[in-house]
C-alpha cells in the first residue's frame, strides 16, 4: 500500500498511515499494530509472535505462538481456546464448560459441579457432585457406581449389584435372585 503520511516519534514508535486509511505503528521492541480503515479492526502482532485481533464486534482473537493456542472472546461472553493437539475449550459466561477433545469425546463441567461426558462410541458418563457415576453404553446396558456398590442394568431387565464388601446380587426378569458372597460361592438362588 502507498505511505500517505509516515511519522517518527522520539520514543522510537513509527506510525505510517497509509492512503486505503489504515495506520501501522512499528514499536522499538518489534511489535506492530495496524488499525483498519474502519477505525474498528485492530491487529497487533508481537515481538514474540503472539497475534491479538480486534473486531469491529469487540470479539478479540489472541494466538499465542508458542503454545500455539488461539483465545477467542466473544462480545457475549463465551470464550473459545483452540489448542494445537485440536482441543477445543469453550467457557461460557455462566460458568459452564465444554471441552472436546482431540479424539472427539465430549466433556461438559456443569456450574453444579456435576460432569457429563459423552465418548465417540456413544457412551455417556455422568458424575454428580456426591461422586457418584451414571455409565449408558451404546448396547443398551447401564451401570450407577455409588460409595456403597456398583450396579449394571441389562436391557433384558436383568440387574446385577456387587457390593462393596464383594457379595453379589443377580436379580433376573423372570423373577429369579441368586446372590454370591465375596469369593463367587451361591449363598442364595431362588430358581422358579
Amino acid at each position: 500500500e502507498e505511505i500517505q503520511r509516515e511519522t517518527a516519534y522520539p520514543d522510537g514508535k513509527v506510525e505510517k498511515v497509509l492512503k486505503n486509511g489504515c495506520h501501522l505503528i512499528f514499536f522499538p521492541n518489534g511489535t506492530c499494530k495496524k488499525v483498519g480503515s474502519d477505525g474498528k479492526t485492530v491487529t497487533i502482532t508481537f515481538f514474540n509472535g503472539d497475534v491479538k485481533q480486534i473486531m469491529p464486534d469487540q470479539t478479540v482473537i489472541y494466538y499465542y505462538a508458542d503454545a500455539k493456542t488461539t483465545h477467542t472472546t466473544y462480545s457475549d461472553g463465551l470464550e473459545v481456546l483452540q489448542f494445537s493437539n485440536g482441543q477445543i475449550e469453550k467457557h461460557y459466561p455462566d460458568g459452564k464448560k465444554e471441552i472436546t477433545f482431540p479424539d472427539q469425546t465430549i466433556k461438559n463441567l456443569f456450574t453444579d459441579g456435576q460432569e457429563e461426558s459423552i465418548f465417540p462410541d456413544g457412551t455417556i458418563v455422568r458424575v454428580q457432585r456426591d461422586g457418584s457415576k451414571t455409565i449408558e453404553f451404546n448396547n443398551g446396558q447401564r451401570e450407577l457406581h455409588t460409595s456403597q456398590f456398583k450396579r449394571r442394568e441389562y436391557p433384558d431387565g436383568t440387574v446385577k449389584t456387587v457390593y462393596m464388601n464383594g457379595q453379589q446380587e443377580t436379580k433376573y426378569v423372570s423373577g429369579r435372585v441368586r446372590i454370591k458372597d465375596k469369593d463367587g460361592n451361591i449363598i442364595m438362588d431362588t430358581k422358579l
